[in-house]
């Protein structure tokens, strides 16, 4: 068996690195192709990241779809109900959580599975480093996220003589905009074996999520990341991080929606406690999904 995975490459996937390591493990051949590339590929099942795409090519495949998450303003009621129209019909689909499919429609007899973020084991030692950042925020810098009230407090605020680094895409002109504060550190995106080495340099991570859908209903895996390696973690409070702080446990700093908590002595003194990760390593997220058992029963000869 061989499976493609098919994307349009528009998206940070940190999914699919471990999806590799999975089936290699089990001598699967993967490849990872574009949109319209996936014909040529030899592969027994495409894998599709959604998106939209047309029709599936010529000859009988499987085909599962993979949704990683809601889609995101302007218009992404209308966005995500064109995706549950326009895309042909998969044989299995793969939803974030239930919130996840909840927006797309789907309302069809199709199999499906859950499949939330996970963790690599990479994350899972605890580094020890000289601290040379007092904060660290890792995952994308872009429109639509509020980041620029965060970035002000580093300007002219609470937090203008505390450094902190900015790991990840940016939207354009920030860095340029920031040029002026030495103490904001933009850097990346950087390759992700590299993550962890910089995460353990910051004395504080950052999950700054905005409160609105669809963010505020969906794994943020830059949180998983940061507890996993016992970095204490500063966080805007929003549905997400409540549900899961009450399955797992663990000791957040909650952020004021106007951010106005925001002070090195009151970080400083609360007591951060970390959650139980044990079930967010990424095979664990995948076997329990139950697309491997999908994968099974139609190639008997495949090991899991």
């Amino acid at each position: 068996m061989k499976i493609a995975f098919v994307h349009p490459k528009l998206a940070f996937l940190p999914e699919l690195a471990a999806y590799q390591s999975f089936f290699l493990s089990k001598n699967i051949q993967v490849s990872i192709c574009n949109y319209g590339e996936e014909a040529v590929s030899g592969a027994d099942v495409f894998w599709y990241f959604m998106g939209t795409y047309p029709r599936s090519p010529a000859g009988r495949k499987m085909i599962i779809h993979e949704y990683t998450s809601a889609s995101v303003p302007p218009y992404r009621k209308l966005k995500d109900f064109l995706k549950s129209k326009l895309n042909p019909r998969p044989d299995f689909r793969l939803f974030l959580n239930e919130y996840v499919r909840h927006e797309i429609h789907n309302r069809d007899e199709t199999p499906f599975g859950y499949r939330d973020m996970g963790i690599t084991d990479d994350f899972f030692p605890i580094p020890v480093s000289e601290k040379d950042f007092d904060f660290i925020y890792t995952g994308p810098l872009l429109p639509g996220r509020d980041t620029d009230k965060l970035l002000r407090i580093f300007q002219d605020g609470a937090m203008k003589n505390r450094s902190i680094l900015l790991l990840g895409k940016n939207g354009p002109g920030l860095a340029s905009a920031c040029s002026q504060f030495p103490n904001i550190i933009f850097k990346g995106p950087v390759p992700r074996k590299e993550v962890p080495g910089f995460l353990s340099k910051a004395r504080f991570a950052l999950n700054y999520i905005s409160d609105r859908e669809p963010f505020n209903a969906q794994t943020s895996s830059k949180f998983l990341e940061y507890a996993a390696m016992h970095i204490p973690i500063i966080s805007t409070s929003y549905y997400w991080i409540s549900q899961f702080q009450e399955r797992f446990g663990g000791e957040y700093f909650l952020l004021k929606e106007d951010l106005s908590n925001l002070s090195w002595g009151r970080i400083t003194s609360f007591d951060y406690t970390f959650p139980n990760l044990d079930s967010w390593h990424w095979e664990r997220q995948l076997r329990a999904s139950g697309v491997l058992e999908y994968l099974q029963a139609a190639f008997p000869k495949v090991s899991f």
